[in-house]
């Protein structure tokens, strides 16, 4: 039996988007957010060629979405020493305590809807 029904599930992602829309962090896209959590709960090195992969989409969408992630601090990208034509994903410490939060935000939702 599942954890969740669907109802429930639904209705937790329904009011974790709702605080976070209420809160002060950036609103991402959802691929924007699926490159976030892949970069974050993956283990490295992540490249814009394997996330693309990865996402079933084209590199200069995941560039796009890199561009946007990385002004608001969220990743960083470095040219691969080793591999001059890779560019490495980074995390960085604001990306780190956004998910933190996002994660905590989600938790507390859950306790209010009673899950």
């Amino acid at each position: 039996m599942p954890l969740l029904q669907p109802g429930q599930a639904l209705t937790l992602w329904q009011r974790a988007l709702l605080a976070q829309v209420h809160n002060a962090d950036p609103d991402l896209t959802v691929r924007q957010m699926t490159i976030l959590l892949t970069v974050y709960l993956n283990p490295p090195p992540h490249t814009v060629r394997g996330l693309a992969e990865y996402l079933g989409v084209t590199k200069p969408v995941i560039s796009r979405a890199l561009d946007t992630m990385g002004t608001m601090g969220l990743v960083r990208r470095k040219r691969d020493e080793q591999d001059r034509r890779n560019v490495l994903i980074l995390r960085t410490v604001d990306g780190s305590l956004y998910l933190q939060r996002l994660g905590d935000l989600i938790i507390e939702t859950a306790g209010e809807v009673g899950i």
